[in-house]
């Protein structure tokens, strides 16, 4: 089970997207697919990831796809440089990213399991 949830300024509410993920082969690596959308499903692969699972950096499927996830809303420097660095080493134009201010505290969203 996958679940992306996040402030909808546009609307001034809360939204969440569940999701299904699958290995798309070998359990113990971490290339998965993940569907929101009923049978279609979408590369996602964890590239680099903190030894106490905080921070994570997806590539997608192919290079128009990459996120940097985290449990917290700040992400701090060393990781943020060490994940770009690994981005554009695979071949991604990081001055592409959207850096998402997160400043929202209220989020139904962040004790479900």
């Amino acid at each position: 089970m996958v679940l992306n949830s996040g402030y909808n300024f546009v609307k001034k509410k809360w939204s969440k997207a569940d999701g299904l993920a699958k290995f798309r082969g070998d359990k113990n690596v971490a290339a998965l697919k993940v569907s929101f959308f009923g049978p279609f499903y979408s590369g996602y692969n964890v590239v680099a990831l903190d030894e106490n699972y905080q921070y994570a950096l997806i590539a997608g499927k192919n290079l128009d796809y990459l996120w940097i996830l985290s449990r917290t809303k700040t992400i701090p420097e060393d990781i943020k440089a060490k994940y770009l660095k690994i981005a554009e080493e695979i071949g991604y134009d990081t001055s592409k990213l959207i850096w998402v201010k997160h400043d929202k505290t209220d989020s139904p969203y962040l004790n479900e399991n």
